[in-house]
């Protein structure tokens, strides 16, 4: 396998009316990667895929490439270079110029993205079904702070045009506070975390390995999002290669390489686990309760679009146009596509 490291500092795109995708943090790193191989596994993938390349962009740490390689299932006939990001939003931001062409984020980023030039170039083309787990608000261990409608006046990091956005506005309204109520403080997943142990900030509202690490560092949970968010992760890939066939072939193959990586994981949670903490540098025994956890709650599968995920993606936009960052409703079918659905398992209750 041939390893590169590439950084990445992609322009900004200006709405500045609006909460974009892209004025989160300038750039990101990433760790670009490529995955070659001339098997045939888990499908026969068409012969037409062989010399065509896709580029993945990853949340958090490399584990799509790293599930893929110990479920033995990264011998793709195309080549796969990845990408990592701190959250789907700059997925999406890479995917608009032109620099990836797959990618997983929240319901939210997708929202955003829209609003830009060309519609942000992506479609969704699938739903991965996931964990609602580690999407809170946290404090610091011994802050006298113990519930939502406490943080009125106080400085409350979080991750722009992502679920964390999402909830705390949810949670603010749920306990009868408004967003000028808090002092909002933008910042990335690994800054806010950083903010929060040192004192800058009062709370965090976030997700993920920032979450665990905060929990690490003894931080306490004063709301969960996990009966808040859907678990619908959505599935985007550029419109530059769902126009190409033989990309499009390929994105088909490794979405359905996805789906057998998420049955071998579910076989082998232990090896899994063990991969997760020496990447995440986690305990074993946290990494293994914390993937056992959300397959408990909502096991992980990719499936294809469905009326109920994009009435829940709805729900989410009229959110925000509710409180103020978009001045019109956004239509979210304009970016949903079923071009791929006929070759994914069809969602349950669809």
């Amino acid at each position: 396998m041939i390893r590169r490291n590439r950084r990445y500092s992609l322009p900004l795109t200006a709405l500045v009316s609006t909460f974009l995708l892209l004025i989160v943090s300038g750039c990101s790193t990433g760790a670009d990667h490529q995955a070659t191989g001339a098997g045939t596994s888990p499908t026969a993938a068409s012969n037409s895929t062989s010399g065509v390349s896709i580029r993945v962009g990853q949340t958090g740490w490399g584990n799509l490439e790293l599930g893929l390689k110990a479920a033995g299932l990264d011998d793709t006939l195309y080549t796969v270079h990845y990408n990592v990001f701190q959250g789907g939003n700059l997925i999406l931001e890479a995917m608009a110029a032109n620099q990836l062409d797959f990618g997983v984020t929240s319901e939210i980023p997708p929202i955003f993205a829209s609003q830009a030039a060309n519609g942000g170039s992506f479609k969704i083309i699938a739903v991965q079904q996931g964990s609602t787990l580690n999407q809170e608000v946290v404090v610091p261990k011994d802050s006298p702070i113990q519930s939502i409608a406490e943080l009125k006046g106080k400085k409350v990091a979080f991750v722009k045009n992502t679920t964390a956005h999402y909830f705390l506005l949810k949670m603010l309204e749920e306990a009868g506070l408004t967003w000028s109520d808090i002092s909002p403080v933008e910042l990335t997943t690994a800054d806010g975390h950083s903010a929060l142990i040192s004192g800058k900030v009062e709370a965090l509202a976030s997700y993920g390995n920032a979450i665990i690490s905060a929990h690490q560092n003894e931080a306490i949970t004063i709301a969960s999002a996990k009966d808040i968010l859907s678990g619908s992760f959505l599935v985007a890939a550029s419109d530059q290669a769902l126009a190409d066939e033989d990309q499009k072939k390929a994105l088909a193959d490794y979405l359905e390489r996805i789906n057998k990586f998420n049955e071998w994981a579910r076989t082998h949670q232990e090896e899994w686990a063990q991969i997760t903490a020496d990447s995440t540098h986690q305990p074993l025994e946290q990494a293994l309760k914390t993937y056992r956890d959300g397959e408990a709650q909502r096991p992980s599968r990719i499936v294809a679009i469905s009326d109920n995920a994009l009435k829940s993606e709805q729900d989410v936009a009229d959110t925000f146009q509710q409180a103020g960052i978009f001045d019109q409703a956004v239509d979210v079918s304009r970016f949903w596509s079923d071009v791929l659905s006929d070759q994914l398992p069809a969602a349950e209750g669809k």
